[in-house]
């Protein structure tokens, strides 16, 4: 009677790995093409990051967040953030970092906003996602190394696509929320007008979402950074690939070197966003 009875058990992951062996048997061909050109994608965006000078993109990091966040401090702030990085001698692997991260956050955009509107368009679609991204945010991160190695085998791809299924939710809940908290009123206005449906997405919603879209891809590129050290464990080169081999031969010191440069470009990249997020928002409401 204390043992859970064995005609209850269910075989949940002898239906998964017979899924996954039908996925394998059959569409390997696509999943190849999709990784040559996620691959070719990622590797283009690295050879970017690092064919710039260090010193242009420290002066445009400079820049930008001087005129996204109206202070000068704030610009120098975020330059002698990055010149710390370098200083620390991890530029390059900062860089293949940063470029994994866009990369998941370019996919993640292509695949979130879609499914965003999708959502905010129908009851029945938000029925069915919902639960999806809530099981994408709740499982282990590291589960989701386990079908990447298996579709894309070991490399920067699977790295990217663990990214992707971590980093996209955000994205995806707050375009559907920023689409359905558009004032009913201004629909109506715009539909009296003669809008047409994909007028008034576009031209109406599309741009009122905009500040809550903004929050989406703050709260994706973070997530989409948090998994760098993960994502190193199937290929990823980077700073997370750093704090991996520091805990491996407990080197507190390197360990502490590249989280603190992980540290430095999350700060970096979550105040221009959510600056941007705030500007974005002020105009809408100016």
């Amino acid at each position: 009677m204390s043992e859970f009875p064995r005609f209850l058990n269910i075989p949940l992951a002898d239906w998964v790995d017979r899924f996954m062996d039908w996925i394998l048997t059959n569409f390997s061909g696509v999943f190849d093409a999709i990784g040559h050109t996620l691959l070719m994608m990622l590797l283009n965006i690295e050879r970017f990051f690092l064919w710039i000078p260090w010193w242009l993109v420290v002066i445009f990091v400079g820049i930008l967040a001087w005129r996204v966040m109206r202070k000068w401090t704030m610009g120098v702030v975020m330059a002698l953030l990055l010149v710390l990085i370098g200083s620390f001698g991890y530029w390059k692997l900062a860089m293949m970092t940063l470029a994994l991260t866009t990369s998941a956050v370019v996919v993640s955009l292509a695949v979130g906003i879609p499914l965003g509107i999708l959502m905010a368009k129908s009851d029945l679609a938000e029925v069915i996602i919902r639960p999806v991204l809530d099981a994408m945010q709740t499982m282990p991160s590291f589960v989701y190394l386990i079908p990447a190695l298996m579709l894309f085998g070991l490399g920067k791809v699977p790295a990217l696509f663990a990214t992707l299924i971590y980093s996209v939710p955000p994205v995806i809940r707050l375009t559907n929320v920023g689409i359905r908290q558009v004032p009913q009123d201004t629909i109506e206005a715009a539909r009296a007008s003669g809008a047409s449906p994909r007028q008034i997405l576009f031209d109406v919603q599309m741009p009122l979402a905009v500040p809550s879209i903004m929050v989406g891809i703050n709260q994706t590129t973070m997530m989409a950074l948090a998994m760098v050290v993960i994502a190193s464990m199937i290929g990823a080169r980077g700073l997370g690939l750093e704090v991996l081999l520091a805990i491996n031969r407990i080197e507190v010191g390197r360990g502490f070197e590249a989280g603190l440069c992980i540290v430095f470009l999350a700060i970096i990249i979550d105040r221009i966003t959510n600056a941007l997020a705030t500007k974005q928002q002020k105009s809408l409401e100016s």
